[in-house]
Parts: structure tokens; C-alpha cells; sequence
């Protein structure tokens, strides 16, 4: 018996990294999986790594910023699977630029893409949870909604955008709660993703070194799938009374603010 067996899930910014990682863990776990990303050939390749392993999964191209994409991801979810249980509000982008630098096209751009579809997931996604009895919402914020400075990784467009990720999921935890719909917010810290290689760091004791005297647990940064594991329990009926909440993977970084 996996622990999402006969579950249905859209995950968003899932063709690599953290929203890649939760794919494979939920469909190892029984569940079906809907792929969504921008970068579609990235996402096709995850999909059917997902198959190879005998896990279920489909891959919809998804802008989540638009709202017709989210209806089309929504109702061939349910076309294909019949229902939506659980959804990843994973998607996000960084800008590293403060106040003063950040123009008006950054600020739009990264506020749209990290916040706005969030809720624009979850107006879409609701509805259907509605006619379900229930289901379990997993928005990812950051460790940048709770503290500043380097935790932030100096943008203040996403530490903006992160912050209303956390307040809007106490939001809809407390309106749909009596649909028995479960909504928390999960706070990663710094976690080595493609992102990370592709910037040119060829590990995790690497990345990490810029994060000592931050994090308490060696090496001070975590993976992927330690993102992924937290989806895992709050998309489970193992957090079945559990809503609202901000699940914080740092290491323990914000225990040093």
C-alpha cells in the first residue's frame, strides 16, 4: 500500500528540481500524477521517467499565470483521472534585486509567477475539490517569508511574493476548511536544485559553504526530495487534521534569526 494510493495530483514547476522530486515520490506512492511546467520538453522527459518506473503520470504544458491554462490542466485532470485530490502550488522564479533595482517588470513578473498563481491554482482547483468532499493544497512560500537578508536571497519582489503565499494560505485554510479541504504552506531553505548546477556549483557541500554559521545540519543545504517529503506528508491523509500550518525544511536556519 503506497500512502497516496487512488490519489490524484497536479504538481506545477514539476519538469525538474523540487516540483520533479514531489512527482516521483507521489507516484512511487500510488498516486496519479499531472506534470505541469513551461519548459515542455523537460516536462515530457520527467513524465515518462515517471512511466518507466511504472508510476502513472501525464504532462500538460501549463503557464500559471493564465487562467484558461489552469481550467485546460483542470479538466483534463479530471477527463483523464476523474478527480483532483492534491494540488502543489510549486512554480516560482528568483530575481536577485532589491528595492531600489528592481524595476517594475521584475517586480510583475516574479509577484505573477510566484504569487498570483497560487491563487489563480486554487480558484481553479477548488471547485473540483468541492465536488470531491475534500483535498489537500501544498503551497510552497519560503524560508524568505519568515526571515531576511540571505534567506531571501536578496530579492525583494520574491520576498514579497512568498510572504503573500504564506498569509494566502492561512486564508484559504480558514474559508474552506469546513470542505474539508486542508491548505498549508511548505518553507524550503536553500536546496540544491538544476538551478543550482546550472549556476556552476557541482554539489551540495559546495552550495553549502555559503550557508555555514546559517543552517545548523550539515551540509547546510538540503535536496530536492527533502521537499518532496513534505509534500508527501501534508498531501497524505496522515496530516489529515493538520491545516494552515508552515511546514519549515531549512536545516534549521530560522532558528538562528
Amino acid at each position: 500500500m503506497g500512502r497516496l494510493d487512488n490519489k490524484v495530483a497536479i504538481i506545477t514547476g514539476a519538469a525538474s528540481g523540487m516540483g520533479l522530486a514531489g512527482a516521483k515520490i507521489f507516484a512511487k506512492e500510488g498516486a496519479s500524477v499531472v506534470l505541469t511546467d513551461v519548459v515542455e520538453d523537460k516536462l515530457n522527459k520527467a513524465a515518462k521517467e515517471i512511466e518507466d518506473a511504472d508510476g502513472k503520470a501525464t504532462a500538460i504544458k501549463l503557464d500559471v499565470t493564465d487562467p484558461a491554462g489552469w481550467k485546460h490542466v483542470a479538466d483534463q485532470t479530471v477527463e483523464l483521472y476523474g478527480k483532483i485530490d492534491i494540488l502543489i502550488n510549486n512554480a516560482g522564479i528568483h530575481v536577485a534585486k532589491g528595492i531600489v533595482d528592481t524595476d517594475m517588470e521584475t517586480w510583475n513578473k516574479v509577484m505573477n509567477i510566484d504569487s498570483t498563481s497560487v491563487w489563480l491554482g486554487m480558484k481553479t482547483v477548488i471547485p473540483f475539490m468541492q465536488k470531491n468532499g475534500g483535498g489537500s493544497i501544498i503551497n510552497t512560500s519560503s524560508i524568505g517569508a519568515l526571515v531576511g537578508g540571505t534567506a531571501t536571497g536578496f530579492s525583494a519582489a520574491y520576498s514579497a511574493a512568498k510572504g503573500a503565499v504564506r498569509s494566502l494560505t492561512k486564508f484559504a485554510a480558514q474559508e474552506f476548511g469546513k470542505d474539508y479541504i486542508r491548505v498549508n504552506s511548505v518553507h524550503p531553505g536553500s536546496t540544491f536544485t538544476g538551478m543550482a548546477e546550472e549556476a556552476g556549483l557541482k554539489s551540495k557541500e559546495e552550495m553549502g559553504q555559503a550557508y555555514e554559521g546559517k543552517a545548523a545540519l550539515p551540509p547546510y543545504v538540503a535536496d530536492a526530495a527533502d521537499i518532496g517529503y513534505a509534500y508527501l506528508y501534508l498531501a497524505s491523509d496522515e496530516s489529515k487534521f493538520v491545516t494552515g500550518e508552515e511546514l519549515v525544511v531549512d536545516g534549521g536556519w530560522t532558528t538562528n534569526s
